[in-house]
């Protein structure tokens, strides 16, 4: 600690940076890594894990399809409005490694059927279940905040009348197969992206664990970060340089389905690769990657200091990473970020990183929009990001798992590996039920011989199957004036 502060000191007086701008060494290329060279003179550390394995190709008869129908409204308060019109996807993890199953831990709105009277429910807040009970709310919060006569009263109801309009109306019409990913699949390939101050290396139980299964594992060190280059210049750590660095590396080893892992900040990038190529990512995993909220830096942050001031201060950041980034602080997490070299960053990088992470895309309509499976995972004691955090991301999501873990925090992955080794693999092997359609021809063909009695309620059996699936005239209508009130 005296050292870094004499030369922090040093630094000042100088104006010389006393830090080493240049990636750590490491292994050669032989041993499971690669040299990417994204941009001229940028390059990165890739290790790429290629198993020898037969060839199985996937059979085409298996997989769950669910129908992503989906419409987002944005009004000019802030508030989001979701509404599900497509069918439920049957979200259920299987067993854990305790034995105990898991169930849908989201908060999903489905479209309801013509005989119901729910309204489509409301992400942000809660709302009743009958347009009458809403405006008996409404009108006792008026009463209470005004407490003032009847004609006050009238004044706060004239305003409900009026339609509000919508600032932002997102629609979504997919239809996604989502099917099971073994590691003898050969079209399948598993991406690893971890967060600020980290490495490849934080990975090492997992790709290990997978590549030994027979999966295809990628794992690239971000700039600035493990082995990979790093630049003298800010710029080159803003959120849209680092993402497309990215996207440049998801691009050279992608295979036909991908699944991305990402941890903290590496989330982002993953969400981002999830809209920039839907038909290609199959399934995410979110590691304590907190709200779907748009970044933007803090003002008022500690690393906004000066690069020499933060130089000094290095012993004392990797202390507070250790306490807040682990459940426990002993000699062993202390050799885990030693051997795994987490937090092994210039202070001009750990800087540039913190302030460039400008993303005002990635708020909440961003990541509603996203159709793909998505595994959030949680460590109870994460001082880093709170429980409240991917709760929320939990509700947006359309097809999401929350899995909170008792015994780790915010570097959970190299905490509790065996457990977080086999939830990711349960998930990579989770498929959705396939719901039979023949049922509902079926129907109206025993019906025929029936009396003339109990026509017309087969009739109307056979017309809610179609609705819940192809949205008709008479559903849809009935949704829309539900969702207009």
């Amino acid at each position: 600690m005296l050292t870094s502060f004499v030369d922090g000191v040093f630094c000042c007086l100088t104006g010389k940076s006393t830090n080493v701008i240049v990636p750590v060494e490491t292994s050669e290329p032989a041993d499971g890594f690669e040299f990417v060279e994204v941009k001229p003179g940028r390059v990165l550390r890739v290790r790429h894990i290629m198993p020898d394995r037969p060839v199985v190709e996937e059979p085409t008869g298996q997989g769950g399809s669910v129908s992503c129908k989906r419409r987002i409204t944005v009004y000019r308060n802030g508030q989001l409005f979701i509404e599900n019109l497509g069918d439920r996807a049957k979200t259920e993890l299987p067993n854990c490694q305790n034995g105990e199953t898991e169930p849908n831990c989201t908060v999903e709105v489905e479209l309801p059927e013509c005989n119901s009277s729910s309204p489509p429910i409301s992400i942000p807040e809660d709302k009743t279940n009958s347009d009458t009970a809403g405006r008996d709310g409404a009108a006792e919060a008026g009463a209470g905040e005004a407490a003032a006569a009847t004609g006050e009263a009238d004044q706060l109801q004239q305003p409900k009348k009026r339609r509000r309009k919508p600032k932002r109306t997102v629609v979504i019409d997919c239809e996604r197969r989502i099917s099971c990913c073994k590691g003898t699949h050969s079209d399948v390939a598993l991406f690893f992206i971890h967060g600020v101050g980290g490495s490849l290396d934080i990975w090492g139980n997992q790709l290990d664990f997978f590549s030994r299964l027979g999966y295809e594992v990628i794992a690239p060190d971000l700039a600035g970060h493990g082995a990979s280059s790093a630049p003298q210049i800010a710029a080159a750590y803003t959120f849209y340089a680092l993402a497309e660095d990215i996207r440049l590396i998801f691009k050279r080893y992608a295979r036909r389905r991908n699944i991305l892992v990402g941890h903290s900040y590496g989330v982002s990038f993953c969400t981002f690769l999830a809209h920039e190529y839907p038909d290609q990512v199959h399934k995410m995993v979110m590691i304590n990657g907190g709200g779907p909220t748009a970044l933007e830096p803090s003002l008022c942050s500690i690393f906004n200091l000066p690069t020499c001031v933060l130089h000094c201060l290095s012993p004392l950041l990797a202390w507070s990473f250790l306490k807040a980034g682990f459940a426990r602080q002993g000699a062993k997490e202390k050799q885990l970020l030693k051997e795994n070299n987490a937090f092994n960053v210039s202070s001009f990088v750990l800087r540039a990183m913190m302030s460039g992470q400008y993303w005002p895309e990635g708020d909440e309509v961003y990541h509603a929009e996203l159709t793909v499976p998505i595994l959030l995972v949680h460590g109870m004691y994460d001082k880093f990001v709170p429980i409240e955090e991917d709760q929320r991301m939990a509700e947006i999501l359309l097809m999401a798992f929350l899995k909170v873990l008792d015994d780790g925090s915010h570097m959970i992955m190299m905490e509790c590996p065996e457990a977080v080794n086999t939830l990711l693999h349960e998930f990579f092997l989770w498929e959705p039920e396939t719901q039979p359609k023949k049922e509902s021809k079926a129907r109206p063909e025993t019906a025929k011989a029936r009396p003339d009695t109990t026509k017309t309620t087969c009739e109307t059996a056979k017309v809610r199957p179609a609705t819940a699936q192809h949205n008709s005239s008479n559903c849809g209508s009935q949704a829309d004036s539900k969702t207009k009130k």
